[in-house]
């Protein structure tokens, strides 16, 4: 349901389209009517500026994109990129542009996909690029738009810097679209993007288009979050609430309309309560069926909680489809998944799977195998599932709004400890509640547990989201790259030019404004201080020094011999006397003097501190780059011409085409040698171990869990090379790196010799999801390897890509 437009807004609209014929066009074709921030942002681009738009999930930022696309299209040979974070965004967006524009029209790269890669409209993920402005590739040419999807996740410490390496080396001459969550910050981020990129338009919407409402379940007993009596203003908790929370939420009556023996029948239970008289899930999702509020997506922060809350549905009978939904859902699933093996289907748990699909049931995380992972989000978005169990990777941008969203526990374990979400996550996580050109409001219910603060919920659905904060940092890649096509004077101007920078000399404005007020007040206290007698600052120090030394005489340092005792006991007693002839001992108003003398000490040893982080921020980013640009020299990367510039040597110029974490460390090893003596199987495993990040403290494999072979002492050869960087960082007060993680060395080995998932999945001991996702990151480094290394390393790296592209990791939905 649509609310219309009035006749003043409907007048507005046409005068604000009469001199954009373009808009004017695409409006004509859409199901909706635009909304204000839609059309602000799109008029901006028809009239050749860039924007960014800052929009809560849901609101329809993509729109935007979509008016760039048929900008593009409009002339006759603009191409537009659009850039997404992760590989199934693009999967999912390259799918959409085909069922618009056709095949012919659209292309995809995302590393390990490469799709019509000279299409006008080409999908590709923000690393691919990053690598084709660095390579300066002739598919740049004719290009005028660029979306830059979920551009808040600049924000990422891992992945983040690729966004602002991309935003400031595009061409200027290209058009920006910007697309982020409702950041607290976004119009400091507008300011950036305007100071490197010129003309820039900030658009900023905090209005849903579909309001939520939000609850607390409490036994069965569905309670507004805020008191919607309409004797309070709207942001009041409900005042039964905050009863139930002083009584320990023991006393919970049903009110009228409630009839729990029907929501339980339907869900396929007796009962429905356990611990603390929570209602279990099946009775959740029945209570919620009743009521007309599926389909939903319980966000549940753990993956092996996703899969037993589906067994847990699947074991109670819940069954929330009918025979003509359950046969499409299996017709889909059956197409979707025919390319892959019987065998391979058993191992994933396939028919378990199916069951629950059919019951309008599924989990979704990381851990899930892609192939199966898109078939759960096309049926979700085909009303075919009723309720999705998932972690908070489904609120990171994929398209799947439900009606409601449950959040059964506030706190999330972060690798380290249990800790409250934020009120950006709980924005995000609640940010699919709502389903526009469907649902008329969106619901977001918290399952009441013991020790709930209604106050504290409140206050977390209050908050406007979180700040864009930078992460960028130089790398040796990044600084290769500069270098080359710059020159290093020009480089570091670049670098300087970054959102890092521009948010570290916002605040060094702050800063600098506190010690100016600092230093107005260290005068009134000089002023306050002054002695008719003589210098009082001078008497002053005089003092300070006589406290430190006699609290160093009776403090800790029992062990000091007596000739210091006594040279101590004498420096104490000249400054005492040096005290008492200063001309200022003797003024009568002698310790008024001294307290303003010590709040002047204290201010003073404050303004000192701030004036050194000033000095510590200014030039920062440039600052890391000169001590990376030190470390390439030490290695012979980066040298100096007959002209004193500095220039790239070959195994420069060889470092540009390698990305990722540990660049330094995969040139060098190439450089080296460490890995001529691998075959295919062994140098898959290598570069595993290069790019593996370990769950907590699962990284390092036993010696006997590690290849045979040559592989060994070619792992040792690196570990010590790794060791050697990281020491040699550190001296140059850079961060280092984390040591190589050796677990999925050895499965992916094997993988890689043609054993079985059945096997591989066990050796890793790892759900099928995540061996995918990191055999494909191994996939991007052995391309790498095999298009730099020469000779045979090169060769090796091309037959264990060949070797371990197969099975589910060659699964592509989209190839």
């Amino acid at each position: 349901m649509t609310i219309e437009p009035s006749p003043a807004e409907r007048y507005a609209t046409a005068r604000t389209l009469r001199g954009l014929p373009r808009l004017r066009a695409f409006r004509d074709g859409l199901p909706l009517d635009l909304d204000p921030f839609q059309l602000a942002a799109c008029q901006a681009l028809e009239e050749g500026r860039s924007v960014l738009v800052a929009a809560p999930t849901g609101a329809g930022k993509t729109i935007v994109a979509e008016f760039g696309v048929f900008l593009a299209m409009f002339e006759p040979k603009a191409k537009i990129f659009y850039t997404a974070p992760m590989k199934a965004l693009s999967n999912q967006k390259y799918t959409e542009l085909v069922a618009e524009y056709g095949a012919s029209e659209v292309g995809l790269l995302t590393g390990d996909t490469n799709i019509n890669a000279s299409a006008r409209i080409v999908v590709m993920t923000t690393e691919v690029l990053r690598n084709m402005l660095y390579a300066d590739s002739p598919l740049l040419l004719d290009l005028a738009y660029v979306v830059m999807d979920e551009v808040h996740y600049l924000a990422d410490r891992f992945r983040g810097a690729v966004w602002e390496e991309v935003i400031i080396h595009l061409p200027l001459a290209v058009r920006l679209i910007s697309l982020s969550a409702t950041v607290s910050n976004a119009e400091e981020f507008g300011d950036w993007l305007q100071a490197v990129r010129g003309d820039t338009d900030v658009i900023v919407s905090e209005t849903r288009p579909v309001p939520l409402t939000q609850h607390v379940l409490v036994r069965s007993k569905l309670l507004d979050l805020f008191d919607s009596s309409g004797q309070a203003a709207t942001n009041r908790v409900n005042p039964e609430l905050v009863q139930l929370a002083r009584a320990g939420g023991a006393k919970v009556h049903r009110g009228r309309g409630h009839h729990p023996k029907r929501w339980e029948k339907r869900a396929g239970r007796t009962g429905g309560f356990g611990d603390e008289g929570r209602m279990d899930r099946a009775a959740v999702a029945g209570m919620l069926g009743a009521r007309n509020l599926l389909p939903a997506i319980f966000f549940i922060f753990s993956r092996a909680g996703c899969d037993a809350a589906v067994r847990q549905l699947v074991r109670s009978g819940v069954r929330l489809t009918d025979q003509a939904e359950r046969d499409e859902i299996r017709a889909i699933v059956e197409e979707r998944c025919r390319t892959l093996r019987d065998d391979d289907l058993a191992v994933l748990g396939y028919w378990e799977w199916l069951d629950g699909l059919q019951r309008g049931v599924a989990a979704h995380h990381a851990g899930l195998l892609p192939a199966f992972k898109e078939v759960v989000e096309e049926l979700f978005q085909k009303k075919l599932l009723r309720v999705v169990f998932a972690t908070e990777t489904l609120a990171l941008g994929i398209n799947m709004p439900a009606r409601t969203v449950v959040l059964e526990k506030l706190e999330k374990f972060n690798g380290e400890a249990r800790v409250p979400i934020t009120p950006g996550e709980y924005t995000q996580l609640t940010g699919r509640a709502g389903r526009r050109g469907i649902d008329t409001e969106g619901h977001a219910v918290i399952q009441w547990t013991g020790g709930l603060d209604p106050q504290a919920v409140a206050s977390l659905a209050s908050r406007r989201t979180y700040p864009l904060n930078s992460s960028f940092r130089p790398t040796y890649n990044m600084a290769v790259n500069l270098i080359e096509q710059f020159g290093r004077d020009r480089a570091r101007t670049i670098l300087e030019s970054s959102f890092a920078q521009f948010q570290a000399d916002r605040a060094v404005v702050d800063l600098a404004r506190t010690v100016r007020k600092q230093q107005e007040s260290l005068q009134g206290y000089a002023t306050a201080m002054e002695c008719h007698l003589g210098d009082f600052g001078e008497y002053s120090s005089l003092r300070r020094e006589l406290n430190d030394l006699e609290k160093g005489s009776t403090g800790p340092g029992k062990g000091a011999s007596q000739a210091d005792r006594l040279r101590r006991q004498k420096q104490i007693e000249g400054v005492r006397k040096r005290m008492r002839t200063h001309p200022c001992h003797g003024c009568a108003d002698r310790e008024a003097h001294a307290r303003w003398a010590e709040r002047w000490w204290r201010l003073k040893r404050e303004n000192d501190k701030i004036s050194r982080q000033i000095s510590g921020r200014t030039g920062a980013v440039a600052a890391v780059f000169d001590r990376v640009t030190l470390v390439l020299e030490k290695l012979d990367y980066l040298t100096k011409d007959e002209h004193g510039r500095t220039a790239l040597t070959v195994h420069g110029r060889s470092l540009r085409r390698i990305y990722g974490e540990r660049d330094l460390l995969v040139a060098e090893c190439l450089r080296r040698g460490h890995w001529k003596d691998l075959d295919a199987p062994a140098l898959a495993a290598m570069a595993s171990a290069i790019i593996f990040e370990a769950r907590r403290d699962d990284g390092q494999a036993p010696e006997y869990n590690l290849p045979r072979g040559a592989f060994r002492p070619a792992l040792e050869r690196t570990q010590e090379l790794w060791a050697r960087l990281d020491d040699l960082e550190r001296d140059h007060r850079l961060p280092g790196s984390i040591p190589l993680a050796t677990t999925l060395a050895l499965p992916l080995q094997r993988w890689a010799q043609g054993a079985s998932l059945d096997a591989v999945l066990r050796d890793a001991d790892m759900a099928a999801g995540d061996f995918v996702r990191w055999t494909k990151q191994t996939i991007d480094l052995l391309d790498q390897i095999s298009l730099v290394a020469d000779g045979g390393v090169g060769r090796t790296a091309r037959s264990a890509l060949d070797a371990i592209r197969r099975g589910i990791v060659a699964y592509s939905s989209v190839a």
